[in-house]
């Protein structure tokens, strides 16, 4: 049996808006595996299985409505780095990319 810090790792994840949004004072919500948990603009790291695909969604919530989602089914194999770009307009998607 394997001890939680031998069957995970870590992954950065950046979490961009743009500079101009018709959206303001929105955070993101991240998405791991299906749990969702308040995230901050910039840079952050989260624990996920080692030797599992794991979907990373972000999504973003402005009271009436989500936006902005985005989803990325990382492997094990993947560069544990990805990127998030928010959209300017609070009813188009967002996007994400491997940092690599």
């Amino acid at each position: 049996m394997h001890s939680d810090d031998e069957a995970a790792r870590r992954i950065q994840l950046t979490l961009r808006k743009p500079w101009f949004a018709l959206h303001a004072r929105i955070k993101p919500t991240l998405v791991i595996a299906g749990r969702g948990q308040p995230a901050q603009w910039g840079i952050g790291t989260w624990q996920v299985p080692a030797d599992e695909t794991v979907v990373v969604g972000v999504f973003l919530f402005n009271r009436l409505w989500r936006f902005g989602r985005a989803e990325f089914a990382l492997e094990p194999h993947d560069p544990p780095a990805l990127v998030y770009r928010a959209p300017a307009l609070p009813f188009l998607r967002g996007r994400m990319r491997t940092n690599a």
